[in-house]
Formats: C-alpha cells, sequence, structure tokens
C-alpha cells in the first residue's frame, strides 16, 4: 500500500511510519516539525536524543535499505501543497497524527488553547476537503483519544463509538436509534478530538469518505522493534508535566530516584496501550478498511486500564522510591471507573502487549542510559485546568 504518514516525526507517528515501512508499504512522512519547535519553547528535549529527520530517515535507509520520503508542510495551512501531494503520491491511505497531542500543554494558557484548536481542527479539515477535492478514494486513519468520553463513572462499559438510544416517537413508541456515544471532553485538546469526531460524521455522510477513527489508551513505553535497531532510530521519551505520560513519567523517576509524582488520590482510572501495540493497531486498521458508503468505523485502541495510585504502588515497591501526593492541576472527579469494550481490534488480530515488568524495566532502562539528559525542573505539572483570578 501506499500511505501517507501526517505527523511521523512524532512520539507515535514515528515508530508507525517505521513499522508500516518494514511491512513493505510503501511510506511518505508529512511533517512540519512543530513537536521539535515546542521543545525549544518549553526548554525541555527528549530524554533520548533525537537526531533531525533525514538523518533518522538516512539511518533508516542504511539498515533496511528501504526509502521513507519526507514532505515538509503544515496540513492545517499549506493546503494547496496538501492536495498537490494527493494528486501526486496517490496514496491508499492516510494516517493521521497531525495534531498537537497534549493536554497539559493546550490548558497553558489562552494562546495555548487557541493554537490547539487552530492546529488540530484546521489540519483535520483541510484534509478530509483535500481527499474530497481530489476526487480519490483515500482512507483516513485517525489517532483519536479515550478521553472524549472523559473519565466520569457511568457504570457501563464504553463501546466502540455508537451507542443505541430508544427515542419516543409522536405516537408514543419508543424506536431504537443509533447515536455517537455521548462526550465529555476534559481539555481543549480533548475538545478538538470531538470536534474531529463531528467532522469525520459529516464527510463521511456528505462526500461517502471512508474514516477509521482510532480512540487510544494512554500510551506507554519507549521504542519497537524498528526503533531499537540503531540509536539514530530511537523514539522520543518525553518526561515533563506537559508531554510526559503518566506511566512513562512515574518509570523516569523511578530510574533516576525521584519520588513519583501522583496528582490527587491517584484514584483516577485509565486505559492503556504500549507503543508497539500502537503501531500494530494502525498497520490493522490501515490494511482493514471500511467499505464505501460504511459508516465512520471507531475503534477502542486499548489494551488494558488501571488505577494511577495503583502503578505508583506497583513502581514504588519495585524501584524503592516514594510516592508523592500533589494537587491535582486537572478539573476532574478525585476518583473514577472505566470499562472499555476493544473487541473489534482483538478481533482484526491484536495480541495485547500487557504491563510486565520486564517491559517496565526497559524503560527503566533507557531512562537510566539517558539520566544525565533529564531536568528534573521540568518534572512538576505546571499547566492548570482552572486559572487564577486576576487581583
Amino acid at each position: 500500500m501506499k500511505i501517507i504518514v501526517l505527523g511521523g516525526d512524532g512520539f507515535c507517528g514515528w515508530p508507525t511510519a517505521l513499522h508500516l515501512s518494514n511491512q513493505d508499504h510503501e511510506i511518505v512522512i508529512v511533517d512540519n516539525l512543530s513537536r521539535r519547535k515546542i521543545d525549544v519553547e518549553l526548554g525541555v528535549s527528549s530524554l533520548t536524543p533525537i537526531v533531525p529527520l533525514p538523518q533518522r530517515l538516512a539511518a533508516w535507509k542504511e539498515i533496511t535499505g528501504r526509502d521513507i520520503r519526507f514532505v515538509n508542510l503544515d496540513v492545517g495551512k499549506d493546503y494547496d501543497r496538501l492536495l498537490a501531494l494527493l494528486h501526486q503520491v496517490k496514496p491508499d491511505a492516510i494516517v493521521h497524527f497531525a495534531e498537537q497531542r497534549a493536554a497539559p500543554y493546550s490548558m497553558k494558557s489562552s494562546w495555548h488553547k487557541r493554537y490547539t484548536v487552530d492546529n488540530n481542527i484546521n489540519a483535520t479539515n483541510c484534509l478530509l476537503a483535500a481527499i474530497v477535492e481530489s476526487g480519490q478514494d483515500i482512507h483516513v486513519v485517525h489517532l483519536g483519544t479515550m478521553g472524549v468520553y472523559g473519565y466520569g463513572t457511568t457504570g457501563a462499559p464504553i463501546p466502540e463509538g455508537y451507542l443505541t438510544v430508544h427515542v419516543t416517537t409522536g405516537e408514543g413508541k419508543l424506536e431504537p436509534r443509533e447515536i455517537l456515544h455521548p462526550t465529555s471532553p476534559g481539555s481543549i485538546y480533548h475538545m478538538t478530538k470531538v470536534m474531529d469526531q463531528t467532522l469525520f460524521a459529516y464527510y463521511n455522510k456528505n462526500d461517502r469518505l471512508r474514516v477509521t477513527d482510532l480512540h487510544q489508551g494512554i500510551v506507554w513505553g519507549t521504542n519497537t522493534s524498528e526503533t531499537k535497531r540503531d540509536e539514530r532510530l530511537v523514539n522520543r521519551f518525553d518526561y515533563d508535566g506537559d508531554y510526559g505520560t503518566v506511566l512513562n513519567r512515574f518509570l523516569m523517576q523511578a530510574a533516576i530516584g525521584h519520588p513519583l509524582t501522583v496528582h490527587g488520590t491517584g484514584g483516577q482510572t485509565r486505559a492503556f496501550i504500549h507503543i508497539r501495540d500502537t503501531a500494530r493497531c494502525v498497520e490493522l486498521a490501515a490494511t482493514n478498511p471500511p467499505e464505501k458508503g460504511e459508516r465512520v468505523r471507531i475503534f477502542n485502541q486499548m489494551t488494558e486500564t488501571h488505577r494511577v495510585a495503583d502503578l505508583a504502588q506497583m513502581i514504588s515497591k519495585m524501584a524503592g522510591v516514594p510516592v508523592s501526593h500533589l494537587d491535582n492541576p486537572r478539573n476532574e472527579a478525585v476518583e473514577n471507573e472505566l470499562q472499555v469494550h476493544n473487541d473489534c481490534l482483538l478481533d482484526l488480530g491484536l495480541k495485547p502487549t500487557k504491563l510486565e515488568s520486564g517491559l517496565m524495566d526497559e524503560v527503566i532502562d533507557v531512562a537510566k542510559r539517558y539520566a544525565d539528559r533529564c531536568d528534573r525542573s521540568k518534572i512538576p505539572a505546571t499547566s492548570r485546568w482552572v486559572q487564577k483570578p486576576s487581583a
């Protein structure tokens, strides 16, 4: 297949692009390198050293003999170039990672809120509009988030996208209707993913675009079999309070002897997935597209759920570091339960990577190896969901 990976230089996009290339798909990475610019803005770098993208691609070519092309453009702004690229490549599928991915970053200030909405929504709409204008039948595989549903407790498992409800007709009869599962985004970032859902539903209904939306859990882990082949291919390891995911942050903190930073009670239940399963799930989705005219497919891309406090205690015992409870900067329930259906990807052949000490040791080993690159001042989460009123 010919596959364009939008945002292919990022934490999820890079290992996915390599995985797809390793499966003999023809890959084009499109990226405006915004994630690297955000590193400069925040004054923090990946714990693992990331070489420039052209060097990454040259290393992949050297090791495997496979070419991955790179096009530097902004999907939400460079519409004409994007459309020209579609005409040139004629892809079978486009994997859409080209969005600002961090909830804390989206809540840092009014500027960051506006940037996240502008970047994420324009990228999605421009992509869909360009596919329609190109006249091509291109399958869009989008990386969404379980966070669109919020983290309240409903007492019922979250289905894969759609919910059957019953409405009362004018004649007083109850009729079943299938709707998108109600959303309750907890940040501006999550809100943009909710808006993505609406865009997909519209373009699917109006223009018969084929779309698979992957509602992903929190990603943990660092490397895949492809990124471990050479240090120049290493994946990002974000540990800071804005971009570091909770389990990776705990494992990095354990590696350097820092108390594990649990916000609030730690009673929040979250869905998790290992980075190598992210790449595998995208491949399964891309190679099993919906039929033309079929509604948007929504898969819950996660493999297990855990309470944050339980994870912290597990790692604390394993590494001998204490747990430190801090004020929760987020506006969320103190505790929640989470039940999730994830049958679709399992039925397609996903063999889940579950949380095991061996894999956690691997992440800790990576953190120890590059511990000298850690800036401890960047560990605390400083972005707050509710701004303090000005005096």
